[in-house]
């Protein structure tokens, strides 16, 4: 196998979880998350976190803040580890910075001043369409790789391109073609309706197994902003049960389509059919990585 690193991307409920672990218990390895929020520690259903061991989840207290240069630290030590001990490591995530910053090396943008982060806040959470019309005039690239609903990453660019700065590296623009190491980065494509029955379903199970009440203890205690932007824990945790149902569907709906417009930026990715039980995507991906 040319490759040592297999990155594995999807919109959430894709199913890139499972595939993963195929994958690296076929490759003899582990996987390595690529996903903001899965590295707090109290919010395992709202976060979707594997039930298998896997590389930096839940490695923080939700009371703390993980940033994507921290991230990136220990992205690169695990990937490395998971080499050098049994040849090859898989990366899974649907965080596109994440996996980004799992596979290859970044330039992270400079800290602001706590007066800055709170004028940034203040635009965004007064009116999001107006702090993101301010954020096109300002970075129009930026813009264009961020989300209007992403307060974290709205936010942050806001706080950037008013000191003359940008979420998105010059010499990088989000992504490239460079990584670390021999990487093979595959996306699972589904078709919009299959994913919207799979959330759909995804969020009945949360709601069985007690998302709510996870919700619940996670709003009534200390909690970082980073850890607060968990899709759903919001309204999981103010509005009565129907209407955090719906709320929780629709929000992971449109972060969905989100995820998929950036899985097809990624350069060099190969997509693959979803849409399948998941040890017949892993067998795809085992073949195009074997190929490789």
């Amino acid at each position: 196998m040319g490759v040592e690193v297999v990155a594995i991307f999807g919109p959430t409920a894709s199913g890139k979880s499972a595939v993963a672990r195929r994958v690296a218990e076929a490759l003899g390895t582990d996987v390595v998350s690529a996903d903001a929020l899965q590295v707090y520690r109290g919010l395992p259903i709202l976060t979707n976190q594997p039930a298998d061991s896997t590389r930096l989840v839940a490695i923080r207290d939700r009371s703390e803040s993980m940033s994507v240069g921290e991230y990136a630290t220990l992205a690169h030590a695990a990937v490395d580890d998971l080499v050098e001990e049994h040849g090859a490591a898989v990366v899974a995530g649907g965080t596109g910075l994440y996996l980004r910053a799992a596979l290859a090396e970044l330039e992270i943008p400079p800290a602001v001043g706590a007066s800055c982060r709170a004028r940034a806040e203040s635009l965004y959470d007064e009116d999001p369409d107006a702090a993101y019309a301010r954020l096109t005039e300002l970075d129009p690239d930026a813009a264009a790789a961020v989300h209007v609903n992403d307060r974290r990453r709205m936010v942050r660019s806001l706080e950037l391109a008013e000191v003359g700065s940008s979420l998105v590296s010059p010499s990088d623009r989000l992504w490239s073609g460079s990584t670390r190491r021999p990487t093979l980065v595959v996306g699972l494509d589904l078709p919009a309706d299959a994913l919207r029955d799979r959330i759909q379903a995804r969020t009945d199970e949360m709601i069985r197994r007690g998302v709510v009440a996870e919700a619940r203890a996670a709003a009534n205690a200390p909690i970082s902003r980073n850890a607060a932007n968990a899709l759903g824990l919001s309204e999981l945790s103010t509005l009565p049960l129907e209407e955090a149902r719906e709320a929780l569907a629709t929000r992971t709906r449109r972060y969905a389509t989100y995820q998929r417009k950036w899985m097809r930026r990624i350069p060099d990715i190969v997509l693959v059919d979803g849409d399948r039980p998941s040890e017949e995507v892993a067998d795809d991906v085992l073949d195009l990585a074997c190929a490789r």
